[in-house]
């Protein structure tokens, strides 16, 4: 064991996170949970979202036998379903193939949907204390700064570099608690940004603290501007307070997903609205929608119809559902849409529907006056 991993473990044990739901037990399947929800998202973001998963889905038998749906209803507000879907895919191969348990050889284990290099490392060295070295996004920042490796972490390059320290790191024993402190250390002291040098094990031999390179090392991905995409969200409740919901295709935004049906602007809302229902409303501006994906930003303005009566044409079917507040609640919908079918379902009086912007409110309301003067005559 050299200094390193002997000045981290010390340090882990009077200051390392010892209380983390994942670790109490710590099987493989909880771990696995874990590794894959920690996966771009914050542990005081995952916690109530992993307790939830776990309670409804206790082990790799119950998470293959789920449907889709479930499992993406109990991922809703995570982002990035594609984790969950990577999670169900593993869970029935691993019914198919490896009685019902996560492989404990890294190969098998690493070729699964959505585990890699790193997860497999960190499921095999922290639930079996299995000599594997972990990269995960708190472990580059540590390794980076300690040794004073310049660039962006992402870079080929630079991860394989960091890798090679990684292994060089990791020690033969206690390799499980290793592993834990690496990634507490850099999610609690050696933080993205104000890193607490002054707390921190490393400090005396980190080479980014000596030569104050902390703001800079590890390099930010380049920079690059996100473009804007415009869309409507068709609203359709009837009397009932019930919302048409339509799963979306396999492939691009929220794939799989349900969500409100969409379309590019006010006048193809409207056709949209009257092929999926009837009504003899006026039609109602809500608030806009804006949500940031990692490669452009979403501006969506949801146009709400009440009172509407389903067409017959329109019924349920495996990608349309007229569906209940507590159907919602059962189904993977994206956080924005799920944000605003909860205002929706609030007091009314609460959530006022609010006008386009005025020279959006004229085109739309002069075309969807049109249009159902044409419809009457």
């Amino acid at each position: 064991m050299d200094d390193f991993a002997r000045r981290l473990l010390h340090w882990y044990d009077r200051h390392g996170r010892h209380d983390l739901p994942w670790q109490h037990p710590r099987t493989p399947y909880r771990v696995w949970v874990s590794e894959v929800m920690l996966q771009q998202t914050q542990v005081a973001t995952v916690v109530p979202y992993f307790e939830r998963f776990v309670t409804a889905l206790p082990d790799v038998r119950t998470l293959a036998a789920a449907p889709e749906d479930r499992v993406l209803a109990l991922w809703s507000g995570l982002g990035y379903y594609r984790r969950a879907r990577h999670l169900h895919a593993a869970a029935l191969i691993c019914v198919a193939h490896q009685a019902g348990e996560l492989p404990r050889d890294f190969d098998a284990l690493a070729a699964l949907p959505g585990i890699g290099r790193s997860t497999a490392g960190a499921i095999l060295a922290l639930a079996h204390g299995q000599h594997h070295s972990i990269l995960d996004g708190n472990v580059k920042r540590v390794l980076a700064r300690f040794h004073g490796i310049g660039g962006w972490p992402g870079e080929r390059r630079v991860e394989n570099e960091l890798w090679t320290l990684a292994a060089s790191h990791t020690p033969a024993t206690r390799v499980a608690d290793y592993t834990q402190a690496i990634m507490d250390l850099g999610a609690t002291v050696c933080t993205r940004s104000n890193p607490r040098c002054d707390a921190c094990p490393q400090a005396r031999d980190c080479i980014a603290r000596r030569e104050a390179l902390t703001a800079t090392i590890p390099a930010p991905r380049p920079a690059r501007g996100l473009p804007e995409r415009h869309t409507m969200f068709v609203v359709l409740r009837d009397r009932q307070g019930r919302v048409l919901l339509q799963r979306r295709p396999p492939q691009g935004v929220w794939p799989g997903l349900w969500s409100l049906p969409e379309t590019a602007d006010e006048s193809s809302a409207y056709a949209l609205a009257s092929r999926l229902a009837e009504f003899d409303t006026d039609v109602a501006a809500l608030p806009e929608v804006r949500h940031a994906f990692t490669h452009f930003k979403l501006q969506a303005v949801p146009l709400e119809w009440r009172g509407v009566r389903a067409r017959r044409a329109v019924a349920d079917t495996p990608d349309t559902r007229w569906c209940s507040h507590a159907e919602i609640a059962e189904l993977g919908i994206p956080a924005p849409v799920r944000k605003l079918l909860f205002a929706l379902n609030q007091d009314q009086a609460s959530f006022v529907p609010s006008p386009l912007p005025l020279s959006r409110r004229e085109r739309g309301s002069q075309r969807a006056t049109s249009s159902r003067k044409g419809r009457e005559a």
